[in-house]
């Protein structure tokens, strides 16, 4: 059993720091924010015009914004998890997979087109509704139902899930169910599934794996000034025409334990840097408190994780007596 709030915890601890977001833009459709790397996640399918905090969050730390994400207001959920991803994205750039980028061909259906031979003949339930999916899943003969929380007219209300789920082969879920908090349920539903996380929103994490998802199918961006001035012009599909595109990463065991090997070296590095500058802050005689001590904390809860995260996979290799 999935505990709710786990996912929620990791992604804050992997996410915060010192740092201080430098720009937040709650666009049409993608919120983008800028805090030392660019960290995407998707707007509310609402509209408001009572947000008690606008202007006031340029230069607060990411540590103070992370846990924007467990709330239930969409909201502030929504900048926790571009906040989030914007930490994430700062610490480590994505690691290794297979890059989608097709001429001609719609980008924002990518993923669905790279799996295609593998989805032939099998049952497919997809969460979120993607401009195209229809038609495409129509033309290439899938078996595929479309879960959406406003469902059009050749889709499932997302209530469907504890139904269509358990028996779905493939299972297809927008990294927007973090933010609306249906994540943990839904992955604990798929858990019988090949799963695919995906989307803008989707966080590079290695921990992914101990929820049951199976491959990350998450954003690399090419040009973030670009990004920027689409989304802040309204733009949805047209994110993937040149400012970014999909990666596929493979969550497999072995990936997963090379994946968190090296983020454990390169956190690893960091903490002894920031530890040998606190030396030499008190050494010089200085009182007041070292300057990067929170950095120093968010990088110490970071380790943990990902010792945590790496423990479980050894252990898991290991054959039974």
């Amino acid at each position: 059993m999935i505990a709710p709030y786990e996912i929620y915890d990791l992604l804050q601890d992997y996410a915060g720091g010192s740092q201080a977001l430098e720009e937040l833009i709650l666009g049409q459709v993608w919120t983008y924010c800028d805090a030392g790397a660019i960290g995407l996640a998707m707007s509310p399918d609402a509209s408001t015009r009572t947000l008690q905090w606008s202007g006031e969050l340029k230069g607060q730390r990411v540590s103070a914004l992370t846990g924007w994400l467990r709330e239930f207001d969409v909201w502030k959920s929504v900048v926790g998890m571009a906040v989030v991803n914007a930490g994430i994205n700062a610490r480590a750039s994505a690691p290794e997979g297979i890059d989608l980028t097709s001429e001609g061909f719609s980008n924002n259906l990518a993923v669905f087109e790279h799996f295609r031979s593998e989805l032939t003949g099998k049952h497919v339930v997809v969460i979120g509704r993607y401009p195209g999916l229809h038609e495409w899943a129509q033309k290439n003969q899938i078996d595929m139902a479309v879960l959406e929380r406003q469902p059009g007219p050749q889709d499932y209300p997302d209530s469907a899930c504890e139904y269509l789920l358990p028996d779905a082969d493939w299972v297809f879920i927008t990294a927007s169910s973090l933010t609306n908090k249906t994540f943990p349920r839904l992955a604990q539903l798929a858990r019988g599934s090949t799963t695919v996380l995906m989307g803008p929103t989707t966080p590079w994490l290695p921990e992914l794996y101990h929820f049951g998802i199976d491959y990350l199918a998450g954003v690399v961006m090419d040009d973030s000034a670009q990004i920027r001035t689409t989304l802040a012009e309204g733009g949805g599909v047209r994110l993937f025409e040149g400012g970014l595109h999909y990666r596929i990463v493979a969550v497999s065991h072995a990936a997963c334990s090379d994946w968190s090997r090296a983020l454990i070296a390169q956190t690893a590095r960091e903490k002894e840097s920031l530890s040998k500058g606190m030396e030499l802050w008190y050494a010089h005689g200085n009182k007041a408190r070292f300057p990067h001590y929170i950095q120093l904390e968010a990088v110490n809860r970071r380790l943990s994780r990902l010792d945590t995260c790496f423990k479980k996979l050894w252990d898991s290799s290991k054959p039974e007596h």
